[in-house]
């Protein structure tokens, strides 16, 4: 007889939660695995045509994310919506400085990919049902209790409460996670004094699927290629930086007004700004927590780190740290190691913590290097921008945190198929 209720509870079915529930139902398919989610799920969810509308918002895979969903066998799928990434181009606007990124120059087709939001979410909801994972859903966890060898875990629907019992709870639920504060998790916090505006956009002139990454002396803007799969097309998804001053200058703007106050920071490469979607903002800061896992108890995703958007390394930090999470559990499972035991919940940490702060270390100096500078600061920051366009070996690295291919990867193991290293993985 199973002396718990379920074996793990993930809390949060969104992008990270449900990407766990589905690793582990391909690598693990003998755990029982419960997802709890606030959102109600249902059929219409599930159209059997998808048609992006132009405000869908979106992320930016890197080409370690596509190997990740390649192992999950998802990726055929995802692909059907995935707008490839062909080059990058990184300026300094003002400044001569400049580099650009080939996907041809490291032999692959893409750099990275860019997938609205909902569709990657439908994909990865048909996938689980055709797995054995369990959903509670609309319901939230609301409190865990430490049990032996497990733990108990409060759950809420509307004016009803119970409980499930199970080995680990895990905590997926977003960088504004209630759970992980009632739990008594200590974050750490850094602002930036600054605010990411999303909006998709469309241009005179085609994108040729090219990313660009814009450093102004009002913070970076970022232009990413929307659309078509297979024809470079004129509409782009944009993160654009403001101070909170600026932002309500933006946001008080009407539609030309914005486009013109965009093509004024941005410059003419993609021609005119010719229409802006709807907005939307949040505010920009670094959160970190020192310690992401108690005994029973894990944080990932934006619940344990959200970083800064400027080189578009969130979502793919929390996929590497999901599957380095998977392979623990897998182990435990093998050595007959509790989920929840604090020496395998510790090897995670451990193993994606050199990751993470390579990642934010990564992210976080590009926001001080081209953040507001004195002249000879400017000017050495163009010259290395510049020799970086020149030197193909430091190219070559900058191109690899790009791709997501520089921080450690775990190389899944499904059951009876033998462990081997995806191509590009070093």
């Amino acid at each position: 007889m199973n002396r718990f209720d379920t074996d793990l509870i993930i809390a949060g079915g969104g992008l990270a939660g449900a990407t766990l529930a589905l690793a582990l139902a391909r690598v693990v398919p003998s755990l029982r695995v419960t997802v709890v989610e606030t959102f109600p799920l249902s059929a219409d969810a599930l159209p059997e045509h998808y048609q992006p509308s132009y405000d869908a918002r979106s992320t930016a895979l890197a080409w370690g994310s596509r190997l990740i969903f390649e192992e999950l066998g998802l990726w055929p799928r995802l692909s059907e919506h995935a707008t490839p990434i062909r080059q990058i181009h990184v300026s300094d606007r003002g400044h001569f400085g400049a580099t650009r990124l080939n996907a041809g120059d490291h032999g692959q087709e893409a750099l990275g990919y860019v997938a609205d939001n909902r569709w990657m979410g439908l994909c990865l909801m048909r996938e689980l049902l055709e797995t054995g994972v369990q959903w509670q859903a609309p319901a939230e966890v609301v409190d865990m209790t430490p049990e032996t060898e497990g733990v108990r875990v409060a759950l809420k629907r509307g004016t009803e409460t119970w409980s499930l019992s199970a080995q680990c709870l895990v905590v997926a639920d977003g960088g504004r996670s209630g759970l992980r504060e009632a739990l008594g998790f200590q974050t750490r916090n850094h602002s930036y004094g600054q605010n990411a505006l999303i909006a998709n956009v469309s241009t005179g002139e085609s994108h040729r699927f090219t990313a660009f990454e814009r450093f102004t002396d009002a913070g970076p803007m970022a232009l990413l290629p929307h659309g078509t799969t297979t024809r470079a097309g004129h509409q782009s998804a944009l993160v654009w930086t403001l101070t909170d001053e600026a932002l309500d200058e933006v946001l008080a703007l009407s539609d030309p007004q914005k486009c013109q106050r965009l093509q004024e920071r941005f410059g003419w490469r993609l021609g005119r700004f010719t229409r802006i979607g709807e907005c939307s903002h949040y505010p920009l800061k670094l959160t970190t927590v020192d310690e992401a896992v108690r005994p029973g108890v894990a944080l990932v995703g934006n619940a344990a780190h959200a970083l800064h958007p400027v080189a578009g390394q969130g979502f793919n930090l929390a996929l590497r740290g999901l599957m380095t999470l998977v392979e623990q559990l897998r182990q435990a499972v093998e050595q007959g190691q509790s989920l929840g035991d604090l020496q395998v919940l510790g090897r995670y940490q451990r193993l994606h913590r050199q990751d993470w702060q390579q990642t934010v270390q990564f992210s976080d100096s590009l926001i001080r290097i081209f953040g507001d500078a004195p002249a000879p600061v400017a000017a050495a920051r163009d010259a290395g921008l510049v020799g970086l366009d020149l030197l193909p070996g430091a190219k070559r690295w900058f191109a690899r945190k790009a791709m997501g291919l520089g921080g450690r990867r775990a190389v899944i193991s499904k059951p009876g198929v033998a462990r081997r290293e995806p191509a590009g993985h070093e």
